[in-house]
């Protein structure tokens, strides 16, 4: 499932993927695994992109989408807010963690077949640009580097809506079976 490709109106892109999901019923919670059962990791996300399933409550905390999904490639966008400062008075560093790791994570997910699932085992960020509740819309597009049976790496970059790099990151994920599947 893909977003237009136009970068112009990020923000809007944002909230109407965000309506779509509560359109389809979506809320914040947990899926209950019989929902899960017999999914793949792609068809997971774009069941909780169409509100099909429940989207991580801490999308809501942090201000971020899941915008796109493809196999191997994830794109979440978030809107940094007052909210996420430091207290240095700029974004977080968390923030970007957790976009990047959003995006990293679902990236890998979306190369799983039912019944695999996978978790963080190390992530890598460098920030090289603060932001702050004026930047707007920031994107992670993370791709896969290496899907294997039990570790998957992928690479994600952190941009604004003129392509200007705020941070990037690598992952390694720890894949395995999900009990019971």
């Amino acid at each position: 499932m893909e977003t237009d490709k136009n970068p112009s109106d990020w923000a809007n892109q944002q909230s109407d993927a965000n309506q779509r999901m509560r359109a389809g019923g979506g809320l914040p919670g947990l899926a209950r695994m019989e929902h899960l059962a017999g999914k793949s990791g792609r068809e997971i996300l774009v069941a909780m992109m169409l509100g099909e399933l429940p989207y991580p409550p801490m999308n809501e905390t942090m201000n971020m989408t899941l915008l796109e999904v493809d196999d191997g490639r994830a794109v979440f966008q978030g809107i940094p807010l007052l909210q996420h400062y430091n207290p240095l008075g700029t974004v977080h560093g968390g923030w970007f963690a957790t976009l990047l790791d959003s995006a990293l994570g679902c990236a890998v997910q979306s190369t799983l077949p039912a019944g695999r699932s996978y978790t963080t085992a190390d992530l890598g960020m460098k920030i090289v640009r603060s932001a702050s509740h004026k930047t707007g819309p920031l994107r992670a597009v993370a791709t896969v580097v290496h899907g294997g049976r039990q570790m998957a790496t992928a690479e994600a970059r952190v941009e604004d809506e003129k392509g200007r790099l705020y941070a990037h990151a690598t992952t390694t994920c720890f894949v395995f079976d999900v009990p019971g599947a």
